[in-house]
């Protein structure tokens, strides 16, 4: 199989990228700049890819973000929430379309390069509150991309019957460097261990029982006291 990955240097596009890599496909690897605030994901999407000598290109939309606004993530003057995913407040974090921009993007490479399809890390655990994470919306998206060329190229989401926890275990039976992933909304040195993809992350380790190599900020909440809160601050 020939497959564009969408890759963002997070956890999940991360065991992804080496879960294809394992499998023997011909891969290239597609990153976007969209002028978020942790944009430091970048620099490890590039590292990864060098590591294992996959094609890798940076779409730099950062000159639109203005068109992406109401977000926490492309918007300074709004705050990252802090707490579980399942809060209401987490809908901060929605970037408007964000999945079919990328999705499109790659898409359209993956028609130039001939290749099969089109790869991202949608996995069990992708929240109602994105709209673009939904099967109605993929399902959609899937069959217009497939219209869009004589080439047919598809969507591919290895990981959509899987949940975090399982990509962490996935993650660590292919060797994966966890340490070389980035999660953290917030964008800092380190992890803040409070925004709801580092709870989730946390979690993830937690369930999959496996050592969580990641840095978090000192201010963070213990994990003990995360598990006593049931993962809520």
């Amino acid at each position: 199989m020939k497959a564009i990955i969408v890759y963002s240097g997070g956890l999940d596009s991360t065991v992804l990228l080496h879960h294809l890599f394992s499998g023997g496909h011909e891969l290239a690897a597609l990153s976007v700049n969209y002028g978020q605030r942790h944009s430091r994901e970048l620099e490890y999407a590039a590292d990864n890819c060098a590591k294992l000598g996959i094609e890798h290109r940076m779409a730099d939309l950062s000159h639109l973000v203005d068109l992406l606004g109401g977000s926490s993530l492309t918007d300074p003057g709004i705050d990252v929430p802090e707490g579980h995913y399942e809060q209401d407040t987490m809908k901060q974090t929605v970037v408007p379309n964000r999945n079919m921009i990328f999705l499109s993007l790659a898409a359209a490479w993956a028609i130039s390069k001939k290749a099969d399809c089109v790869a991202y890390a949608a996995h069990s655990g992708d929240h109602a509150i994105y709209p673009d994470c939904r099967d109605s919306f993929t399902q959609a998206l899937d069959a217009a991309i497939r219209l869009a060329d004589w080439h047919e190229v598809g969507l591919h989401r290895p990981f959509v019957g899987l949940t975090k926890g399982d990509i962490v275990k996935r993650g660590a039976e292919l060797g994966v460097d966890f340490t070389q992933t980035w999660s953290c909304y917030q964008g800092g040195k380190e992890h803040c261990g409070r925004c709801g993809t580092c709870i989730e992350r946390r979690e993830a380790f937690y369930l999959a029982q496996v050592e969580d190599p990641t840095a978090y900020a000192s201010e963070a909440p213990s994990l003990d006291t995360m598990i006593a809160n049931d993962w809520r601050l």
